[in-house]
């Protein structure tokens, strides 16, 4: 049975729902600075299993989706789905039962993250038809992160708010820059089979100018939602930690190595947010206290 649980886990990485967990919990906080709205646990935990299962589901999908491929690729061939551990109808099953579990998790929000839960579920899972027609695969990644922030701040409000649609956009460029990073290590292999990616599109070179352009992007949002946001010191320590970190990642991964892909994709941008999100809910709370 723990076997079993381990190999569900590993399936879906969930190890990096760290990404947008963090700034869906920001978005929650932002919900709870508002005068007219206070902490309610129960819509905390919601919030809190909608990304997970919306996650679990995403990535699960991608896996069921792309088992041909992963089966030809040297570095994917040991994944759940490929190399026999789970089945493609085990897959789909979880995937279905994650879907389930979101939209009910939505219902018992509020009526309208209910209503707005297929959108969602469309982009998630959408994203892993993309990379077969566009280069922009990307962008569609970043979109379905981005919903964290909104929807958690959704969850309470019921309403859309300029402040937590700025974190969206954080959250959007952000990660469609550092999936870029991540789409190197199979730049040949989509090339032979015909995949879509930046990295195939425009090249190694260009791909990696495009993903620092990106998280400049990101960086002048941080800034401007500092100032939106009228954010005091903490906000300025979480910021500056974040954008280093950004920053950081970009010294790793270089268009003739990419033995550090891993370290620049996972580990820096996994502590990045949840060191973001500690300094920027502890200015929003000592406000509030």
């Amino acid at each position: 049975m723990l076997s079993s649980i381990k190999t569900y886990f590993s399936l879906i990485k969930f190890s990096h729902t760290i990404f947008a967990l963090p700034f869906a919990i920001i978005g929650f906080s932002l919900a709870i600075s508002n005068q007219n709205y206070s902490f309610n646990l129960q819509k905390f935990l919601l919030v809190i299993a909608c990304m997970v299962f919306a996650r679990s589901a995403a990535m699960a999908f991608n896996r069921y989706i792309d088992r041909k491929f992963d089966g030809q690729n040297p570095r994917t061939i040991v994944r759940e789905i490929p190399s026999g551990k789970i089945s493609p109808t085990a897959a789909l099953l979880f995937v279905i039962i994650c879907c389930f579990g979101f939209v009910a998790s939505a219902f018992l929000i509020n009526k309208l993250c209910f209503y707005l839960s297929p959108i969602a579920l469309i982009v998630v899972l959408g994203y892993s038809f993309t990379k077969r027609f566009t280069p922009l695969c990307h962008l569609i990644l970043g979109l379905g992160l981005a919903l964290a922030p909104i929807g958690a701040y959704l969850a309470l409000t019921e309403r859309f708010d300029v402040l937590p649609l700025l974190f969206s956009a954080i959250v959007f460029f952000w990660v469609s820059g550092f999936d870029i990073i991540y789409a190197l290590q199979d730049d040949e292999f989509d090339k032979s089979q015909n995949l879509k990616s930046i990295p195939v599109y425009l090249g190694r070179k260009n791909a990696l100018v495009l993903s620092r352009i990106f998280h400049f992007t990101t960086f002048l949002l941080v800034v401007t939602a500092f100032f939106y946001g009228n954010f005091y010191w903490p906000f300025i320590v979480g910021a500056l930690a974040f954008s280093s970190l950004l920053f950081y990642q970009h010294t790793l991964v270089k268009p003739n190595d990419l033995s550090k892909v891993t370290l620049a994709f996972g580990t820096t941008n996994g502590i990045a947010s949840v060191v973001f999100c500690v300094f920027v809910c502890s200015d929003i709370f000592l406000r509030i206290t």
